[in-house]
């Protein structure tokens, strides 16, 4: 039994790193995916992790693998398309290192991932945790393939983790987003959301009030990212805010990812430790992931910047 299972895209992160003398934009092949990256994330920290997704008999695709290989991430749920090259992400940083995504994706092998090799992988290595992203409910077939594994992984004991990751550039709208966004809700137990998706699912930016509209779904522990002012955490009636660290930022994208990985990775030890998740050790597993975020926004990339266990002094 795996700790941590993770579902959905992984792809090229093509990540502007600088200009040339012309004012042209220059950008590195970064391995990513939100899923893929929770996986890496966890697995560095000292998890047992899987993935399971779908990328193109290609140069990237091939890369791809090999990263999950180098990383100790269980690949035998990574499956090959022939027809559909690897997924691309046009990742740009502005001065303050945020992004913007464009995607080629139209469609990208991630998402011809079937339900049958969904179920078939978790299956072959069921996890104490399920972790998908809404990048999976955007197109047939993962979103079918998605909606299964997390019902199938569910009903046999496993809690299920979700960020309804929402980029725009993949919906037709954001009405559409949000409709197909708010579905895993029920299933959810663990929820990790942005302050704009807040927002988006709830109707609310006080994290308050939007966290407990989200609980009430049935979900045990939400998770706001409210970058560089921490992570605002609801468990049942306990709710804080815990502060982040402060770093000089050479690049956001991974850190969400990073953040959950490593709780994710926390929360796997717990389980399989047993006992009663108390609220100031559920806190102190925040502490331990903004830090890992905080040193993954230092670098550059998002699989590449991400820490290791060694490196997270407390």
């Amino acid at each position: 039994m795996a700790d941590i299972l993770t579902l959905g895209e992984l792809l090229i992160d093509l990540t502007q790193t600088g200009t040339d003398e012309n004012g042209n934009g220059i950008f590195a092949a970064y391995p990513g995916g939100a899923p893929a990256n929770v996986a890496v994330a966890a697995k560095r920290l000292g998890a047992d992790t899987g993935f399971v997704g779908k990328v193109g008999n290609d140069v990237f695709g091939r890369s791809l693998k090999a990263v999950l290989d180098k990383e100790g991430v269980d690949a035998k749920g990574l499956y090959v398309s022939d027809k559909v090259p690897t997924t691309l992400a046009i990742v740009s940083i502005d001065s303050k290192g945020e992004r913007e995504f464009s995607f080629y994706r139209n469609p990208g092998a991630d998402t011809q991932l079937t339900e049958d090799e969904a179920i078939s992988a978790i299956r072959d290595s069921f996890p104490l945790i399920l972790h998908v992203g809404s990048l999976s409910l955007t197109d047939e077939p993962i979103r079918t393939a998605c909606e299964s594994a997390v019902r199938y992984a569910k009903e046999n004991g496993a809690l299920i983790s979700y960020d309804p990751n929402y980029r725009a550039s993949l919906w037709e709208s954001e009405e559409t987003a949000v409709i197909m966004m708010k579905k895993l809700l029920p299933l959810t137990d663990i929820l990790k959301v942005s302050d704009e998706e807040l927002v988006m699912l709830t109707g609310s930016s006080d994290p308050e009030v939007g966290t407990k509209v989200l609980a009430d779904y049935g979900i045990s522990l939400v998770l706001v990212t409210l970058g560089p002012d921490g992570v605002f955490i609801r468990s049942g009636d306990n709710f804080a805010t815990v502060p982040g660290f402060s770093v000089t930022v050479a690049d956001t994208n991974g850190a969400g990812d990073t953040f959950l990985g490593a709780t994710l990775c926390k929360l796997a030890g717990k389980l399989r430790q047993g006992g009663e998740l108390e609220w100031d050790e559920l806190k102190d597993f925040v502490v331990f992931a903004n830090k890992a975020a905080s040193l993954t926004c230092s670098r550059h990339g998002a699989i590449p910047a991400m820490p290791r266990a060694e490196e997270i002094n407390l």
